[in-house]
């Protein structure tokens, strides 16, 4: 679980455990990892910097996964355009794309058994765009082609392993959604409140974890390999 110790990644992380995975967590922060180990004893954590080259060597090398999720990334700058600086803007391309880049490239390369399933967790934005957040949308946008590609790849090349991803609508309850929120009513002149009103169907950081364990569990029930996640649950991306 690349990106388990906070919001959606921890979600995951929480859901997966709680049907009878082992779960291994990853992400920088050791202090947010400890927290997670110390609430929910049983649950492996590895702190490391998933944009390192050789962080995918590290991970494999401490749990072989049969599932992989990635969704580690980096807060967004929320701020227009003209406000923001080159690397404000540029700053999910070269966290969010590049850990996506790391643990695809891994995955194509070894060792990961066939039948393994790569998870990448996006975002909405990379489908409807995000105005306020400089360079998120367009990177996020770009992790999607990636997992496009790793798939054909894998079909062309015989490793029989399957890529996935879900792009969630703003998620109201973890911090990127709670900064989203914020400042998209503050742009438009509007309460939080309303603007939570104004959405259609936002779903929550649970919805988006039971997202992920339903395309892992129940793969026959989805062939696509792009999804949305609302509150409704699953939308397929039609390609």
């Amino acid at each position: 679980m690349i990106g388990g110790s906070r919001g959606v990644g921890r979600k995951i992380a929480e859901a997966a455990f709680s049907r009878g995975a082992n779960v291994l967590a990853v992400a920088r922060q050791m202090e947010a990892l400890r927290r997670l180990a110390e609430e929910i004893a049983g649950i492996d954590i590895l702190s490391l910097d998933a944009t390192e080259l050789d962080a995918p060597a590290k991970v494999f090398a401490t749990m072989q996964p049969d599932v992989l999720v990635v969704c580690g990334g980096l807060l967004p700058i929320a701020r227009p355009l003209q406000k923001q600086s080159w690397e404000e803007f540029s700053g999910n391309w070269e966290v969010d794309v590049k850990i996506a880049f790391n643990f695809f490239k891994a995955s194509l390369s070894g060792p990961l058994a066939p039948g393994t399933t790569i998870v990448l967790v996006s975002s909405g934005a990379a489908l409807a765009g995000s105005p306020l957040t400089g360079g998120y949308a367009g990177a996020k946008r770009t992790q999607l082609f990636m997992a496009n590609y790793s798939q054909k790849e894998s079909d062309r090349l015989g490793l029989g392993l399957r890529f996935v991803s879900v792009a969630p609508r703003i998620i109201v309850d973890t911090e990127l959604g709670q900064r989203a929120v914020s400042a998209y009513a503050s742009h438009l002149g509007v309460t939080e409140a309303d603007f939570v009103r104004s959405m259609a169907a936002p779903p929550k950081s649970s919805d988006a974890a039971n997202a992920v364990i339903d395309l892992v569990t129940k793969p026959d029930q989805f062939k696509e390999h792009v999804f949305i996640v609302s509150g409704r649950g699953l939308e397929a991306v039609l390609s």
